[in-house]
């Protein structure tokens, strides 16, 4: 198998995009990756996409982006996963060009979901869980995460003001990320003085649904030189899967599909979790972070939040996490998330972060998370030598 690099980027903003149709983001943010890379063509476009058919009517997308973004003829699939959908198409990718299949390949994110009103996307965001034990009850994503908030912050006496370094670390983050859909910090006061959405899970501990696409080309790391974009070298990617249905999980409070992911990527990097560099992590609820930390190796289990108490997840903290405001400032575009988390560990690899840059950033690591963690994938990068 090929060592697989990348070799361009590319991101729309993300936000409401009323005017802009679910083609144009995708094609918008492959014409920017390929610019990037300082190509024209490709030999594939993988797409992940969660939502085109239940929110846009929209299937046979990666054909259609392909089209829009003057790549005709060329081979394109659309990768589904739920909320995992853009690191599963990146998985896509890499298996192409590491086999030798194809050179040079194209993978996008890209979600639209603010057409509709908030209780259909809510509803379609539903399809990810178990249809016939979870969604059948009516019972949201919102609520399957309070539940699992409610029940740690029991078992570990946990108080709700533990969790409000995870949205205020995003949001700080946020403040400077020119692509994100919040772009304003937020103090403890404020955190502790949200609406409830679903207690305890109040404003700030919950990411926004909105619009974005994201993408990155491949190719074989060899050839990496050969192109414009400063390459980044990816070190691992994996994949792994739990029950779906929280109640047929043995342990609710343990992400083990997470564990196992994350584990396997560690051992296909050849790295440990203490020479990760970066973490961008799925926290679209702030309850979701702590179980990261924890499940990943970061933290033992039951103090994932107290490295946000202690500050240990800023920029120059000892493992700095959604860096460029993760799922919770930049915002939660599902299909696309995946690809604008593996972004923004290019740019810190790259040292183009801006305010924003992680010091010394040698590996970055990405896990996108599908439903309350049915499905986890997670890549490890590395700052490619001369």
């Amino acid at each position: 198998m090929r060592q697989v690099s990348i070799i361009g980027i590319g991101q729309t903003e993300v936000g409401e995009h009323w005017d802009v149709s679910l083609r144009d983001l995708g094609a918008r943010a492959v014409t920017a990756a390929l610019h990037d890379a300082g190509i024209e063509q490709a030999d594939a476009l993988y797409v992940g996409n969660m939502l085109s058919g239940t929110l846009g009517s929209q299937e046979q997308l990666a054909t259609l982006i392909a089209d829009w973004a003057g790549l005709r003829g060329i081979e394109a699939i659309k990768a589904e996963a739920a909320c995992a959908s853009g690191a599963a198409a990146l998985r896509l990718g890499i298996m192409a060009v590491a086999s030798g299949a194809h050179d040079l390949v194209v993978v996008c994110g890209v979600e639209k979901m603010t057409d509709l009103d908030g209780s259909e996307a809510s509803a379609a965001l539903m399809t990810a869980a178990d249809a016939e034990y979870e969604a059948i009850h009516g019972v949201p994503f919102v609520s399957l995460n309070a539940m699992l908030m409610r029940r740690y912050m029991h078992e570990y006496g946990v108080p709700h003001e533990a969790f409000a370094g995870f949205p205020l670390t995003a949001h700080a983050n946020g403040a400077r990320n020119p692509h994100a859909m919040f772009q304003k910090a937020i103090d403890h006061e404020t955190f502790l003085q949200a609406r409830m959405i679903a207690d305890p899970v109040n404003l700030f501990d919950s990411a926004p649904i909105c619009d974005g696409a994201a993408a990155v080309v491949l190719c074989p790391a060899e050839r990496a030189r050969e192109f414009a974009g400063q390459p980044v070298r990816v070190a691992a990617s994996a994949v792994a899967t739990d029950a779906v249905a929280l109640h047929d999980r043995q342990d609710p409070l343990f992400l083990s599909a997470l564990n196992l992911s994350a584990g396997r990527a560690y051992q296909q990097a050849g790295i440990g979790p203490e020479q990760v560099s970066f973490f961008e992590l799925h926290d679209a609820f702030s309850i979701i972070a702590a179980l990261s930390l924890e499940a990943c190796g970061f933290a033992p289990r039951g103090k994932g939040t107290e490295m946000a108490v202690r500050g240990e997840i800023g920029l120059h903290g000892r493992l700095p996490i959604s860096t460029m405001g993760g799922l919770k400032a930049r915002g939660h575009p599902v299909g696309a998330t995946g690809m604008y988390q593996v972004v923004e560990a290019v740019l810190q690899l790259r040292g183009l972060a801006g305010a924003n840059q992680v010091p010394n950033a040698r590996w970055g690591m990405t896990q996108n998370i599908g439903g309350v963690g049915g499905t986890a994938i997670t890549h490890i990068f590395e700052k490619q030598k001369d």
